[in-house]
């Protein structure tokens, strides 16, 4: 049922939702109204005579039976509307968009008198539903279906198209087309059958868009125009990346356009270094915009530079931050014939003053700045005023150096020459540092000049650091020498311990009351010779015998004992074994020692609880040139990392965490040989030991171990290996006599030789002893070179250990010889003539292991 609700000056359809309570009250009064009427009517037309009467319960009837179809149709309401029902019905009313409500099977509620004056309705019964309307173009039709699938599923939307005349007239018009836009969105309501309710809008936006197409067009005209204007420019954003460039400014530098996309190039990729510089020192107040003309020169694509003269505009947002910029480029002509022009001079001076690598700077005598290049301002930006460089000198340097400085500038004044460069540090950066150099201006015609001097300001950081890590390593090679050579002589001192406490223990019983104080000797002498093993470690000295190991296993077998040393801590184990390593070389039980080490100190550094860290993974020789690491070569690696979450290392001591003796525990606590030893063991195996620390966040050890490349070896050279093995296994139980079998040991600690010479004769040996090489020789002339094997210390006066090997082996090639020593047997090794044979027993050595080697060398 229907009701027309006038509305402006059109009568427009509404439909009422019949099911209300006060509209069933209405219609059921209405009702016994009319059956009243009726009633009274068919009684008294048969019974009375008078026709007024009659007429009158007539007419009551037939405005009885109006009434009730008005009243349901909603053409008279019954009972006045609530206000605030009508303040909705008034806006959509008056809306200017054509506005209609349908239900979910597209049937109108309610439609606006916009809508019908949109649709071309000259009445109620003319108003089409929008699905009718739209339903001759596909393009109409796709959009009212993609809008009703969305409302279906609760969702709002537009579309817009476009049609070859208007709604309601397919006659078309003057117009070439007609735009529209179409909006829907559901309503919170639902219809007499409880279905959703969905409100439809749609509007003519024909203008809208021909002003659009008109913008678009003259945009496109203005685009064009800049394309090929005689001049170029292009547009930057925050960060410098070029969004356009015209056509003009990408010929003059050959971008091709067709391969250009916004962002793919910065400022930095067409402005020159110091033009680079210059264009950065343009910074307007925040908020504010900044226009200056510079001269300089851009870079080509194929690296030419381009003299140009750009207008540049740039932007700052309220927070200081970098805006966007414009700039406007002309081309400058160089003028070769205008060489002695004051003009041309001035531009040739100014871009040698602005493009050489050196900070200059011109002071006037109380050291006011009066002229800067660029790149003193881009040294010391921010300290020195961005608009034409100048300022009071002293800013640019650390307050420490001040008066130094002041004193060098006095000089100056004061004509003097061969002034003092200043080194200083920057005063907001004291890790970046500098060095400057003053000197005096003379004017030749003996007026004050307005310059008192000109000051030179070059960059030392890396310099500084490159000093500072030669004189680390000097010390370090210093410190490892000296650690050395004391090594070297406590061996010789344990060795003589070691062996008379062997000597008396074989004398001695058990029951002797001696005998728990030789035992407690020979223990302490052990003790000692694990320091001096330390103090070798790390002065690099100490003797490897590295194997190829895969890391993984190597931690995995490590990790139960680590376990061990954490428990009754809180801190937590954690391991991240990483796939596929590949091979390492080292010496395993020396790895071993490395990680318990750095475990121990990550332990120590977590008194509160923490978590300890071991990860491993490779690192591709590429991605080690990336790393940045000072001295870390560009090469693939096993990395190998130990961190904590402890209390960190202050940056004050992180150079000398490495030294020996140097620790941070308590007395007593730690000998200061930890670190030392993982040092040298990593350098010993060619790798890098890199620390980086936080106070208060932790600590992490970066260790680089080399990739091993296997290299195959012949079947035969494998097969004497795996026989070599096989004898070794299967003399578990040597005899260790020495079956009348002649020894020449050679060693200047008389201590040491004797004690070694008691020794083998214990066991059997004829043993002949030597105090040098030459001493050596001689004995071996006496004995015709009948002697079995030749057991000799490495560093020995008049001829050391080596050299008589090589003299020894010009007489008597297959004489055996077994070299004793505190250092490493790779030491002297590499000194040796390639293909030496020689046996190795590192000091210092007890009895058993003596007797071991020589027997050994001899069944060998």
């Amino acid at each position: 049922m229907t009701n027309l609700k006038p509305a402006g000056d059109y009568q427009m359809p509404v439909v009422e939702n019949a099911h209300r309570p006060g509209m069933v009250l209405r219609l059921v009064l209405l009702a016994l109204v009319l059956l009243a009427t009726a009633a009274a009517f068919v009684w008294f037309r048969d019974q009375m005579e008078n026709e007024l009467v009659l007429g009158i319960l007539g007419v009551l009837a037939m405005a009885g039976i109006f009434f009730v179809v008005s009243a349901v149709i909603g053409f008279v309401e019954i009972m006045p509307q609530n206000r605030t029902d009508r303040i909705p019905r008034a806006f959509l009313d008056t809306h200017p968009d054509g506005t209609v409500v349908t239900d979910r099977k597209g049937r109108l509620i309610y439609a606006n008198a916009a809508y019908a004056r949109l649709t071309g309705a000259e009445n109620p019964a003319a108003i089409l539903t929008l699905e009718t309307l739209l339903s001759k173009n596909r393009e109409t039709t796709e959009a009212v279906y993609r809008l009703t699938n969305g409302l279906m599923e609760g969702k709002s939307g537009y579309e817009e198209f476009r049609l070859a005349h208007p709604l309601g007239h397919p006659e078309g018009g003057p117009q070439q087309a007609w735009w529209y836009r179409l909006k829907a969105r559901p309503l919170k309501l639902e219809d007499e059958g409880g279905g959703p309710i969905f409100l439809w809008q749609i509007s003519d936006i024909s203008a809208e868009r021909d002003d659009q197409e008109r913008f678009f067009r003259e945009l496109q005209n203005a685009i064009d125009y800049l394309d090929h204007a005689p001049a170029g420019f292009f547009s930057a954003g925050r960060k410098g990346e070029i969004f356009y460039v015209n056509a003009t400014l990408a010929e003059w530098l050959g971008i091709d356009l067709t391969q250009f996309q916004p962002g793919s190039l910065g400022i930095r990729d067409i402005a020159a270094g110091e033009g680079l510089t210059r264009m950065e020192t343009i910074q307007p107040e925040p908020g504010q915009t900044r226009t200056e003309t510079l001269d300089l020169d851009f870079r080509k694509v194929g690296g030419q530079s381009l003299p140009v003269r750009i207008v540049h505009r740039v932007s700052a947002m309220k927070d200081g931050a970098p805006g966007e910029s414009r700039t406007i480029v002309l081309k400058r002509q160089r003028d070769e014939t205008a060489a002695n022009d004051d003009s041309s001079a001035a531009q040739r001076f100014n871009r040698f003053f602005n493009n050489t690598p050196m900070a200059i700077a011109s002071v006037d005598g109380e050291g006011h700045i009066l002229r800067t290049n660029t790149q003193f301002m881009k040294l010391f930006s921010g300290l020195v005023s961005n608009d034409d460089g100048t300022g009071d000198l002293s800013v640019v340097v650390h307050e420490a150096d001040r008066a130094r400085l002041g004193e060098a500038l006095a000089a100056a004044k004061d004509r003097k020459v061969d002034i003092e460069p200043v080194d200083s540090r920057h005063p907001a950066d004291e890790a970046r540092a500098f060095r400057f150099y003053v000197n005096a201006v003379i004017d030749q015609s003996g007026e004050a000049p307005e310059e008192a001097a000109i000051v030179y300001a070059v960059e030392t950081t890396q310099q500084k650091a490159l000093e500072n890590q030669m004189a680390q390593t000097q010390k370090m090679n210093a410190v490892g020498t000296l650690a050395g050579g004391i090594a070297h002589d406590f061996n010789n001192v344990l060795t003589a311990i070691l062996l008379s406490s062997d000597h008396l223990l074989l004398q001695a019983r058990q029951s002797d009351s001696s005998f728990a104080d030789l035992m407690e000797i020979k223990r302490n002498a052990n003790r000692a010779a694990v320091l001096v093993r330390q103090l070798l470690a790390f002065s690099r000295k100490q003797t490897l015998r590295p194997a190829v190991i895969n890391l993984t296993d190597a931690i995995g077998d490590l990790r139960m004992l680590v376990a061990r040393m954490l428990s009754g801590t809180k801190v937590k184990l954690e391991v991240d074994y990483g796939r596929d390593l590949w091979p390492v070389k080292t010496d395993l039980s020396q790895f071993e020692q490395v990680m318990v080490n750095l475990s121990v100190n990550a332990r120590d550094a977590m008194p509160e609880g923490g978590t300890l860290t071991i990860s491993t993974r490779n690192v591709t020789a590429e991605e080690a040139g990336r790393m940045g690491h000072r001295g870390l070569a560009a090469e693939d690696f096993v990395l190998v990392d130990v961190s904590d979450t402890g209390t960190g290392i202050a940056p004050e001591i992180m150079d000398k965490i490495f030294e020996p003796f140097f620790t941070t525990k308590e007395v007593g606590k730690g000998t200061g040989l930890g670190l030392s030893m993982v040092y040298g063991i990593i350098k010993q195996s060619g790798g890098y030991v890199i620390p980086e620390s936080e106070l208060g966040k932790g600590t992490v050890f970066h260790i680089f171990l080399p990739r091993h490349i296997p290299v195959e070896q012949p079947e035969s050279e494998m097969a004497a290996v795996a026989e070599a093995a096989r004898s070794k296994a299967a003399d578990v139980d040597l005899d260790l006599t020495g079956n009348s079998a002649v020894v020449l040991l050679v060693e200047d600690e008389e201590a040491v030789r004797r004690g070694g010479k008691r020794m083998l004769e214990t066991r059997g040996y004829t043993v002949h002893e030597a105090g040098s090489g030459v001493e050596a020789l001689d004995i071996l002339e006496e004995l015709d070179g009948k002697v079995d094997v030749v057991v000799s210390d490495v560093v020995m006066p008049e001829m050391d250990g080596p050299t008589l090997l090589g003299e020894i082996r010009k007489r008597w090639p297959d004489l055996k010889f077994i070299f004793v020593s505190g250092f490493a047997e790779d030491a002297f090794a590499r000194n040796l003539p390639e293909g030496s044979n020689f046996g190795f027993l590192p000091k210092p050595f007890s009895l058993k292991q003596l007797a071991t080697t020589v027997r050994e060398m001899l069944d060998s």
